[in-house]
């Protein structure tokens, strides 16, 4: 007899009750053998940011296709079809695209509340946050600059937007700011590899230039981006190399010779790119135009040019191109590379947002092949093929430019996929680094740097300063401040309420001014009327330590010893002044002190 259907419902539920029960509990040990460390958890970040990366990579391709078949009625390459155009059109298309671009700028940056949208900036000088807006209104103005013929790169643009959009996720989670920087760091790496199908190259400036910091728990993460970014890319685009030129087998030491006076040339050519594009800054300066009058009046100096020279529209590829692949009388050559650099000068210094990455590859490969032009017309080295000389140029003086031979040799081999290249290219790179650094100290983004009174430590000469910590990785939440103009009572009860034996004060402007000890409160709490009439101006002290993020921890140590704070406050710049955290100087005196004794566990004995 069968059994009713309400014992059998019964039976099931209870083997299932049996079964659940026993399956969630082994669920459960296991979930506390499998513990998701903290690495591990930067490298599915760091996955994540690099599809990210490889998503507005593609993204800002297709919307430059886009706005080139919408305003120029043609898609594909600029010099193209800057070639096929009318000269009146060549002359007035990018100076319209300047003033549209300018007046994104403008009209876009009063809409939107301003903050850093440098990702360098914002790991030397700051906690990580990129302000999503500006940096959205930045993007979209690139974008038009480039679409309009202007001669910038886009891998900046897109580069700049990967970060930001990495930095707000970390911010949408509240993450802290070392968290916030590595993220930043990635959204950079993830950029620039899939801007140039270039996974090592994207790591490698994301560590030494973006985050100056090769240890294994921040290298791991930017591999990951920029390999995740470069494949995204790739299954929209393939592999395709940027340039192909033929190999050339280099046996005999004789002819590393002229790549030798090849990279002082090339250390010359890019100081002199450096000191152009600042004194035209300046110049600019001097107008005292609006940016979107600045950006017009540099679209008109670059189709002026275009006029002559339809090749310097665009980030210069095609014409890079050309010089790899054609033969061209020097006078040519030569004029296209003056054409070129103040094309180039003239877009950077008017503010044009975009890379400097690919003109400055053409520059190189223009000023090689001129190079090599001349050796052999006055019967020298006539058994090297000229685009050798070229594509050396090309790497190295990308290298005088940003001041990392490393990163222009891994570029150089990854754009081009010629592994033949490599020795004259290593020399040559290295010799222009060391004249471009003699010539002029700072790279094309220290410089941006410097004017803000901020530095980078990617080029710091201290044994091992890519493993030491920096201020801002171990800083914390800024102490909250008080007001200038904050009453006794207030500031009496932030001190009952809190442990800070120092409290900042800041004015109108959030700027530190000084800094007010509890030990000096203590002698107005007997006064009862005067309370009252006592702010925080009168009994501050001046600030006696004040450190910034791209300090080294070492570098502060000094400052650290002879400060009785608890928190120490950490500034944006020395000139700005604005609190972007604060350092426990028991944990920073912590971490220097297990440096030290692990330096000298591994010091050898005798």
């Amino acid at each position: 007899m069968d059994k009713p259907p309400n014992d059998r419902f019964w039976r099931r539920l209870k083997i299932f009750q049996w079964f659940w029960g026993k399956t969630w509990r082994r669920a459960f040990d296991v979930r506390e053998q499998v513990l998701v460390t903290e690495e591990a958890m930067h490298l599915l970040l760091a996955a994540l940011v690099g599809i990210v990366g490889g998503v507005v990579n593609v993204l800002f391709l297709y919307a430059i296709e886009g706005l080139k078949i919408l305003t120029l009625r043609n898609p594909g390459d600029l010099v193209s079809i800057a070639e096929i155009l009318s000269p009146w059109q060549r002359f007035l298309i990018p100076a319209l695209g300047g003033l549209a671009a300018g007046l994104v700028l403008h009209w876009g940056l009063k809409w939107v509340n301003r903050g850093s949208t440098n990702f360098i900036e914002a790991v030397v000088a700051g906690d990580g946050r990129l302000r999503f807006g500006p940096g959205m209104v930045r993007g979209f103005s690139s974008l038009l600059s480039i679409a309009s013929g202007a001669s910038i790169g886009r891998e900046g643009a897109i580069a700049a937007l990967s970060a930001t959009i990495a930095s707000k996720l970390g911010q949408f989670a509240k993450w802290p700011p070392y968290r916030l920087r590595l993220l930043v760091g990635c959204g950079a790496s993830a950029g620039i590899a899939a801007a140039y199908n270039a996974p090592i190259a994207g790591a490698v400036f994301a560590a030494q230039i973006v985050l100056g910091n090769f240890s294994m728990n921040i290298f791991a993460p930017l591999v990951t981006a920029s390999v995740v970014a470069t494949l995204v890319s790739r299954s929209f685009f393939g592999v395709q190399p940027w340039y192909t030129v033929p190999g050339f087998d280099f046996t005999h030491l004789s002819q590393l010779y002229w790549f030798l006076l090849l990279g002082i040339f090339a250390g010359v050519v890019g100081t002199m790119f450096l000191k152009m594009v600042e004194e035209c800054k300046n110049l600019f300066a001097r107008f005292k135009l609006p940016i979107y009058g600045n950006l017009m009046l540099g679209g008109l100096v670059v189709g002026a040019i275009a006029i002559g020279w339809p090749e310097v529209w665009g980030n210069g590829y095609t014409a890079t191109n050309r010089i790899l692949t054609h033969q061209m009388a020097v006078t040519v050559v030569l004029g296209l590379f003056f054409a070129k650099l103040i094309a180039t000068v003239v877009a950077v210094g008017a503010g044009t947002i975009g890379g400097v990455f690919t003109p400055t590859l053409f520059l190189g490969a223009g000023g090689g092949c001129a190079f090599a032009l001349v050796l052999h017309q006055a019967g020298y080295a006539t058994e090297l093929p000229t685009h050798t000389f070229a594509l050396v140029g090309m790497g190295s003086v990308l290298a005088a430019t940003v001041h990392s031979p490393l990163l222009a040799m891994i570029m150089m081999f990854e754009i081009s996929l010629n592994y033949s290249m490599m020795p004259p290219l290593m020399l040559s790179c290295v010799l222009a680094t060391l004249i471009a650094r003699r010539l002029h100290p700072d790279s094309i983004y220290t410089s941006a740097l410097k004017h803000r009174e901020l530095e980078s430590s990617m080029d710091s000469t201290t044994l091992g300063a890519a493993h030491h910590h920096k201020i801002g990785d171990v800083m914390q939440a800024p102490v909250p401040p008080v007001r200038d103009n904050a009453l006794l009572p207030e500031i009496a009860g932030r001190f009952l309420r809190q442990t800070f034996n120092y409290l900042p004060v800041v004015d109108k402007n959030e700027r530190l001014i000084g800094l007010v000890a509890l030990h000096d409160l203590k002698p107005h709490l007997n006064a009862a009327d005067e309370l009252n009439s006592v702010i925080a101006s009168d009994i501050m002290i001046p600030v006696p330590v004040m450190l910034v993020p791209g300090q080294l921890v070492l570098d502060a140590l000094p400052s650290l010893l002879r400060s009785d704070q608890r928190n120490i406050p950490v500034i944006n710049n020395l000139k700005e002044r604005k609190m972007v955290g604060a350092v426990s100087k028991s944990e920073a005196l912590g971490l220097l002190s297990e440096a030290i004794a692990a330096n000298t566990r591994l010091r050898p004995m005798g």
